[in-house]
């Protein structure tokens, strides 16, 4: 049987779900309830000298039904006292030895200040220290957080001034906030950092009312600039996560945040080379509880796959991230429309034709695709077309039957496979599951690169493919 327990950074773990240092790690209670739930660890709201927020703190941005695809925060550190914090930590250790507890901290850029709060954290029992260099906002106003994590040389030097005094396992929480977090990742590594997290939020204004001209959240008529979570960063995660661990004078064990509310999207941050990861905005969202299904897809489909532990995946998807000049410029993929799933929505035929490559055709009358329309033709015919909602029972355009298929032949596309480029729009929109694949197709060529192309003196590094009838 597979199991979830790992060792980061040198702590042991019993799962790599943690909750990420937020609202829901607020107190010794929150915490508790989570553990109970089956969350292995946790990261403390981060500790500070105690602030004042604001009332009006979160605004979010719902996508096509799905509430809060993004949040944006203007909340800071917690605006409890440090002892209370720490009392409750040690508390927390007492009662579940097992869990991990991992102290975020976040103080002025005083050597003495820092040196203070690891030890006191440490003598609480915390199994380790997070850095907070992330917070986009408020603390960034008064040269913490991502103040600190955006120049690599106050990264480097706080966490040379923490390592001084730790005992326990450092780890530095990165800012997306930046060109390349490679750089503060390196800072941080060259300094002595045990371990890195990424990412903390990203800057963002999350919209404005039309009626009252108000930024949101709405604070007495004004707002600031937030940090924006939720699953609408998770791409951006990805990347950031893989850059780091990518790069051997960045890599560290790595603790992932981002987006991240299933065991898929935890799956994901392991296969490039997380080691934990950390879970803010679903448990905002839909409660503790989310780790039940969490930890038991995450089994499920490791004993799919053959896996004993999460080491046994890790890292196994970071060499096939790689730069754009190695890939195989002949790999060649067409789309195939399933017609027994088509709907006759149409959408594939507009995609294709007004945001991508006009290889898709509405133009037959017969099982069998008729290829001797050009596309000359289809273009002279398609302002009729685009210009009509389809609707498939009642548009048969004078065919009068539907053939062997649920939806008339007339409204089924057709892909002209010789101009297809393989591009994926057409599967992304279409509404039906496995209505249209992408599949491969044998071209004869041998793989080759950009790379390649350059070295052979076929091609130069200035040069674009559109641009050389050669290429």
């Amino acid at each position: 049987m597979p199991t979830l327990e790992t060792t980061f950074a040198g702590i042991p773990c019993l799962n790599p779900f943690w909750l990420a240092s937020a609202p829901p790690t607020n107190c010794g209670e929150q915490v508790m309830r989570a553990f109970d739930a089956g969350w292995g660890g946790a990261v403390w709201k981060t500790i500070g000298e105690p602030i004042t927020n604001v009332s009006s703190r979160y605004s979010s941005i719902d996508w096509n039904g799905q509430r809060m695809m993004g949040l944006n925060n203007i909340e800071l550190i917690s605006d409890r006292p440090i002892e209370v914090n720490l009392r409750e930590i040690s508390e927390v250790k007492r009662r579940y030895p097992k869990h991990v507890v991992i102290a975020s901290l976040m103080v002025e850029s005083k050597r003495d200040a820092w040196h203070e709060i690891v030890q006191r954290a440490e003598d609480a029992g915390a199994d380790g220290l997070e850095l907070n260099f992330g917070c986009p906002h408020g603390m960034s106003e008064r040269g913490m957080g991502s103040a600190v994590g955006q120049v690599p040389e106050y990264c480097g030097q706080i966490t040379e001034w923490v390592k001084e005094k730790a005992g326990t396992p450092v780890i530095i929480k990165l800012t997306p906030n930046v060109t390349d977090i490679r750089m503060p990742a390196r800072a941080a590594k060259q300094a002595g950092a045990d371990a890195l997290s990424a990412i903390n939020t990203l800057n963002s204004i999350t919209g404005i009312d039309l009626d009252t001209l108000e930024p949101r959240p709405n604070v007495d008529g004004r707002s600031s600039h937030g940090g924006y979570c939720g699953p609408a960063v998770k791409p951006i995660a990805l990347n950031m996560v893989q850059q780091v661990m990518s790069d051997e004078q960045a890599a560290l064990p790595m603790s992932a945040i981002g987006g991240i509310g299933s065991w898929q999207d935890a799956a994901e941050f392991m296969l490039l080379g997380a080691g934990t990861v950390q879970v803010c905005t679903a448990v905002m969202h839909y409660g503790y509880r989310i780790v039940e299904d969490m930890a038991d897809g995450l089994l499920a489909w490791m004993r799919q796959k053959g896996y004993e532990s999460p080491d046994d995946f890790r890292g196994l998807s970071l060499p096939r991230v790689t730069d754009w000049k190695h890939l195989n410029l002949n790999y060649k993929i067409v789309a195939r429309i399933h017609e027994d799933k088509c709907i006759g929505c149409g959408l594939c035929y507009i995609a294709c034709w007004d945001g991508a490559h006009q290889c898709i055709h509405v133009d037959r009358t017969l099982p069998a695709p008729d290829t001797s329309r050009t596309p000359d033709i289809v273009a002279a015919e398609s302002a009729r077309r685009i210009s009509t909602t389809p609707i498939p029972k009642l548009d048969l355009n004078g065919v009068g039957e539907t053939g062997p298929y649920p939806t008339p032949l007339a409204r089924i596309p057709r892909v002209d496979e010789h101009e297809c480029v393989g591009c994926n729009l057409c599967s992304l929109v279409c509404p039906v599951p496995d209505c249209i694949t992408m599949e491969r197709v044998d071209n004869g060529q041998s793989p080759e690169t950009w790379e390649e192309r350059v070295n052979a003196g076929v091609a130069t590094e200035s040069m674009a493919d559109a641009g050389n009838p050669n290429l």
